[in-house]
């Protein structure tokens, strides 16, 4: 199979895993600090790679080469993480999503500062595409919101994260060093985990973890082990067989699946209106995906 069919896959399978976060996240992110619940996450979804890493390839002595490398991603990362459950506590699960919809054009100029990846005209029109379904479900399809720019402080503080995530896209393929996924994403755990720590550690402390809510448990163990453990590894095997603005192109589906998730839990559907920004998002997905002609 050709690299590139195996980082479309990979990011596929990424985008319908990262969904599950959102709905999940936005029932518990009251219940437990941003801090606390993502220093568990990446405890556990270390010990998943980790496991994963001595079945498989070891750590070899070059991967301990230049260690900053990892404390910069997992930096970028876990302050992603962290602000996406503290805009989940007000933001709704499904214009989160739309927000993280915005990461593919964040991305493309990253790209293009870091590892001159130009996009193209038809690209860009791709990414406006985008940008504009999420908009329209951000602000509900009330053009009314749009022109007052109304938009909640949960996406405003999630925006801010999302930043940081477009950021650490190309920054994989800038740091790695010929690394196994699975490697590069074991000290990409530890590096943000002890970051992490760090920052919160009077929230992980002050913590009862003895009776956390059985949901805030189902949401960590999802996070950790699929929406972290299992989609650091994909995002950083697409990262080096895709172009960045490619790889983030994925994260126009998460909306889709999102309400997917929101429907089997039992949240119920949005309304009408909100199906049309979601249908520009996957038509931005098609195009960018049709696009070949970026240069990488």
């Amino acid at each position: 199979m050709r690299p590139d069919i195996q980082g479309h896959l990979a990011m596929l399978t990424f985008s319908a895993l990262v969904a599950g976060s959102f709905s999940l996240g936005s029932m518990s992110a009251n219940m437990i600090s941003p801090a606390a619940l993502n220093a568990a996450r990446f405890v556990i979804a270390g010990v998943v790679i980790g496991v994963a890493v001595v079945a498989t390839t070891g750590v070899k002595p070059q991967a301990l080469r230049a260690p900053w490398r990892y404390f910069v991603l997992g930096g970028l990362f876990a302050v992603y993480f962290v602000l996406m459950f503290e805009g989940l506590k007000t933001a709704r699960p499904i214009s989160a999503a739309a927000v993280f919809t915005l990461t593919p054009i964040i991305a493309a100029g990253f790209g293009w500062v870091l590892l001159r990846q130009v996009t193209t005209g038809r690209m860009a029109l791709a990414l406006a595409i985008g940008a504009v379904g999420a908009l329209w479900v951000i602000f509900r399809a009330d053009l009314a919101a749009l022109r007052r720019f109304e938009i909640g402080r949960g996406e405003a503080v999630y925006f801010i994260g999302c930043v940081s995530h477009a950021l650490y896209t190309p920054m994989v393929r800038k740091l790695n060093r010929g690394e196994p996924a699975v490697v590069f994403t074991l000290g990409t755990l530890f590096a943000g985990g002890t970051l992490l720590f760090v920052y919160g550690w009077r929230d992980v402390l002050g913590t009862d973890w003895l009776t956390l809510p059985a949901i805030v448990w189902i949401t960590i163990f999802y996070v950790a082990i699929f929406a972290s453990a299992a989609t650091f590894v994909l995002l950083q095997f697409a990262s080096l067989r895709l172009p960045s603005a490619k790889v983030m192109a994925y994260t126009y589906l998460t909306p889709s699946w999102v309400i997917l998730w929101e429907i089997g839990l039992g949240n119920g559907a949005p309304s009408a209106l909100v199906f049309g920004g979601v249908a520009l998002t996957i038509l931005a997905l098609y195009l960018l995906l049709k696009n070949d002609s970026i240069v990488t």
